[in-house]
């Protein structure tokens, strides 16, 4: 068992090192002169040497404390640190949300200013980036990520399952190629978003095969790498993207986009809130996980039809029913 030397004493003896003087450490430390002179004499007993070398009117290190000075600092400099480092997680500094840059934009971004409101005494620092960055131990706190669900090291709850459906700006659709069946989309230029192809997804497939458009030979028109890029692209008529609730839900609110069908297919992935094991023992990242959850159901509930009977959609055909696929 390692014994260690009367704390106090040690922080005196490293103040009246530094100033090589007894009433100087007593007055940077709001004490008496003597209590420093009692600590230190404390300190040397303790160690069975002398530490400083005392004068009339001035003090000087021995041999024996300019050995202890230089680890005394640095061991008081890294508590100091760490004390900081504790303060900074458990109270203050920002909480660090990673999150695709399409969500910050399309979903997150806009709604901070509810979260602000809520807490202010809590900054919130997006990192938006489109890597899987890594949560808790280093800078990151909690993330959105975007998959199955499936991450080693963190906890990840399902914010919102992916739910496929083709959005179109209202003005695409024209009287000589009318959307009156699915396969009626083949007609115009399909947008995809090549990062779902580049992770093992094909959106457009999954959705055209549940519409019963099995046989569907369908060329992109126009490829992005983000989906903020994708869901501008049919806003501004471009073609028709496969979309979904978290990136095009505001879009389709304000009439931006319409579902020329309303059909929906559910894979077997969607955004999920992850964050370490113990992250939410902070208060601060409880307290963005929990507003996370209630903006989804805001979101739900604003989706909700006249009397709550159903989704708010902009449709060609009669509503279908949804089917799964790889659930």
């Amino acid at each position: 068992m390692v014994a260690y030397p009367p704390l106090k004493a040690v922080r005196y003896f490293e103040a009246a090192a530094r100033h090589l003087s007894f009433s100087k450490a007593a007055e940077e430390l709001s004490v008496t002169h003597s209590a420093i002179s009692h600590q230190i004499k404390a300190l040397e007993s303790w160690l069975g040497v002398p530490l400083f070398e005392r004068g009339t009117r001035q003090v000087a290190l021995t041999d024996a404390g300019r050995r202890f000075l230089p680890p005394v600092r640095s061991g008081l400099l890294q508590i100091a640190e760490a004390a900081r480092d504790v303060s900074i997680a458990t109270r203050g500094g920002p909480i660090v949300v990673s999150v695709l840059p399409s969500v910050a934009a399309r979903w997150l971004v806009p709604k901070l200013h509810d979260f602000r409101s809520r807490h202010p005494d809590i900054d919130v620092r997006i990192s938006a980036t489109g890597r899987v960055e890594t949560i808790g131990d280093g800078d990151i706190d909690i993330a959105i990520r975007f998959g199955r669900g499936h991450w080693s090291g963190v906890t990840a709850e399902l914010l919102l399952a992916n739910d496929l459906f083709p959005v179109c700006s209202p003005k695409l659709p024209s009287e000589d190629k009318p959307l009156k069946e699915p396969r009626d989309l083949l007609q115009y230029p399909l947008l995809t978003d090549s990062d779902w192809a580049g992770a093992n997804y094909d959106f457009w497939r999954d959705w055209l095969t549940a519409a019963g458009v099995e046989d569907a030979r369908y060329r992109p028109g126009l490829s992005f790498n983000v989906s903020n890029l994708l869901m501008q692209a049919a806003v501004d008529g471009l073609g028709i993207a496969i979309g979904n609730t978290m990136l095009a839900g505001e879009d389709l609110r304000q009439g931006r986009l319409i579902r020329p069908f309303d059909f929906t297919v559910w894979p077997d992935s969607g955004f999920y809130v992850c964050y370490a094991k113990s992250a939410l023992q902070r208060p601060k990242i409880k307290a963005f996980r929990d507003w996370l959850f209630d903006q989804i159901e805001v979101d739900r509930q604003m989706q909700q039809g006249p009397n709550g009977r159903g989704p708010v959609t902009s449709g060609i055909l009669q509503p279908a029913t949804p089917e799964k696929i790889g659930a």
